[in-house]
């Protein structure tokens, strides 16, 4: 039997309708396959219905044949589908700063197996994380960025993109604004990590601007990247208590565990083919 981790993966959503996981399921077991897992949600305010299928495709049929033999279908059926060969790693970009903890941890999951992706590089404005990445034998491009030159490095990131074929670019603690144009072009194809005190503790200093509140709960949200700043759909969130008794740089410690925590989590679901778009908002099927 077929690896799990890298078994085919079909998904899509479409209009609801009656008969779809019956259609899908009988297309795959006539064509040979066998699945192993499936999930599916009827959102029944937007009308729209989204499904995940794994599936191992024994010897009938290529990939090639089984995307050729549901096209047909995915037409009658008015899906938006995709059908992943999960047996290559996912091509990935890092983006980050000079904070470095959830740059650490992409790259650690990625050299122990943990995470079924190819990190291509390391982009950084800043030269402050470039020993992480020769520790973990992955490219570092250093991107320095000013009003000057956004427009400039930013030719470059795209191009590096391209080059690349990335797939999933992450912004791991990356403390520049990526331009509307950009993020239209790379739609879903980009997630940030930020603390979860916005709106409230906007700006710089977030974790002490917190603490003289006097907060009880810190957090973290990853969410895709869109022309809107900070307001693209929300993939993961996490949160942890803290009390009185916690210093400010206590505050930033917890709260780089739960941006570790919440950001690793995030790009695990990209790179498994889980997230679906749901207009502004996701369906992930863990």
């Amino acid at each position: 039997m077929i690896d799990l981790n890298h078994a085919p993966i079909l998904t899509f959503s479409c209009p609801d309708a009656r008969g779809i996981v019956s259609t899908v399921s009988s297309y795959l077991t006539e064509a040979g396959c066998n699945i192993l897992q499936s999930a599916q949600f009827d959102d029944t305010i937007t009308g729209l219905f989204f499904m995940r299928v794994q599936f191992d495709p024994g010897d009938h049929a290529t990939l090639e044949e089984l995307r050729s033999g549901f096209a047909p279908i995915a037409r009658r059926l008015s899906l938006n589908w995709q059908l992943h060969d999960m047996r290559t790693p996912m091509r990935v970009l890092v983006m980050a700063s000079k904070a470095d903890h959830c740059l650490v941890d992409l790259l650690h999951r990625q050299k122990r197996g943990a995470l079924n992706a190819d990190i291509r590089g390391v982009i950084s404005n800043h030269p402050d994380v470039e020993p992480v990445a020769q520790f973990y034998g992955v490219p570092f491009h250093h991107m320095p960025v000013s009003a000057e030159t956004k427009k400039e490095q930013e030719t470059k990131l795209r191009a590096f993109i391209e080059e690349e074929q990335v797939e999933l670019t992450v912004l791991a603690r990356y403390m520049q604004v990526l331009t509307p144009e950009f993020c239209a072009d790379y739609e879903g194809r980009v997630i940030n990590i930020h603390h979860s005190f916005l709106p409230s503790f906007k700006g710089a200093r977030p974790y002490h601007r917190a603490h003289e509140r006097g907060v009880k709960l810190i957090g973290a949200t990853a969410h895709f990247v869109t022309p809107d700043l900070d307001e693209g759909p929300i993939i993961e969130q996490e949160v942890a208590r803290v009390d009185h008794a916690m210093t400010p740089n206590a505050l930033v410690e917890a709260g780089r565990d739960v941006e570790r925590q919440t950001l690793a989590r995030a790009v695990q679901y990209y790179v498994e083919r889980r997230i679906l778009l749901n207009r502004v908002k996701t369906v992930v099927f863990r």
